[in-house]
């Protein structure tokens, strides 16, 4: 990420990028960064755009190989192509010969690194990864954002924030704007505030959901599992937020007996202080042995799954009645 940083503030840019991984937030921003680097904001003769599994490959040739008009880069912009899923071997041989000045950038959900198409990309430009960022990088974003507007908010009233809007960096944007809005004329943000106006996500429910499990209170844990259900929410998806969860309540326990203090394993972790001030406060109601077997059991009701010896729904209701017994 930092060289493509790089080429963007020196304007040295490769003939090709792309773009992928599951944080749209930072794939439209660089996506949108890159546009505006490499051609003026009115400049529509020298830009190009395709989307979708149906792109006709000669003419994006057709159209790479025409000169940019008046101006020293043409950018063709590609998107949700599959071309790195199901391969796409006329521009794999094609962009080592694609004219000086045009410049290509993909911007994909899946790919292949095996692919013959993105190991040139490599090859001939920068391929960048853009994933879910981790805990404290999002605090340290939402506090800078917060900042920049000249206000505080409370330590409570963050964890809050950040318990109910999750780790999609497109739903923090939206929630933090409605939070600035609603505390307009107000110095800081607080805990209330949070409370408002944001609206809780999968996570949010999982947060509450993982301390229904902890304190053995299984009919409130159950009731957030079918409130979820009622949203349309995947059983896997649940299944895979709450394997999670555990993971890092093992690491927070398996830190916490090696002696460590919040501090450090903040630190060690890389998780966010609050996730980990909840986490030791959960870790009480759990061994590490209970909460490696909890894991497996993660683990082993997905596999139950997928070989259709449990029904998705059923399975998870198991797991939680199990772990809140």
């Amino acid at each position: 990420m930092e060289r493509l940083v790089e080429d963007i503030k020196t304007g040295n840019f490769k003939p090709v990028y792309l773009l992928y991984g599951e944080e749209q937030y930072l794939k439209n921003q660089y996506k949108n960064e890159l546009k505006k680097a490499t051609l003026p904001a009115d400049d529509t003769m020298n830009f190009s755009a395709y989307e979708g599994k149906g792109i006709d490959v000669q003419q994006v040739i057709s159209q790479a190989d025409t000169v940019p008009f008046f101006a020293d880069h043409r950018l063709i912009l590609i998107e949700e192509s599959g071309f790195f899923k199901k391969g796409c071997p006329e521009l794999a041989e094609y962009l080592p010969r694609m004219p000086q000045g045009t410049i290509m950038l993909f911007v994909e959900n899946e790919i292949d690194g095996r692919s013959k198409l993105f190991r040139t990309v490599k090859e001939l430009g920068r391929a960048v990864e853009l994933k879910r960022q981790n805990m404290n990088t999002l605090t340290k974003w939402i506090a800078g954002t917060i900042k920049r507007e000249k206000k505080g908010i409370t330590e409570a009233a963050l964890r809050q924030f950040l318990e109910m809007t999750g780790d999609d960096m497109e739903n923090i944007a939206q929630e933090l704007e409605k939070l600035l809005s609603y505390t307009m004329d107000k110095p800081g943000i607080e805990l209330d505030d949070v409370k408002a106006v944001c609206t809780a996500t999968t996570e949010g429910h999982i947060f509450e959901m993982m301390r229904a499990v902890a304190e053995k209170r299984q009919k409130d844990a159950l009731e957030l599992y079918y409130e979820l259900l009622s949203l349309r929410e995947q059983p896997m998806r649940i299944l895979y937020l709450l394997a999670r969860q555990f993971n890092q309540l093992l690491q927070i326990k398996d830190l916490q007996e090696q002696g460590n203090s919040s501090g450090a394993i903040t630190q060690k972790s890389g998780l966010a202080p609050f996730i980990v001030k909840k986490g030791l406060a959960q870790t009480r109601y759990f061994s590490k042995e209970a909460l490696c077997r909890i894991v497996e059991d993660c683990v082993k009701a997905e596999e139950d799954v997928k070989t259709g010896r449990l029904n998705d729904r059923l399975a998870v209701e198991i797991l939680l009645v199990k772990f809140s017994a």
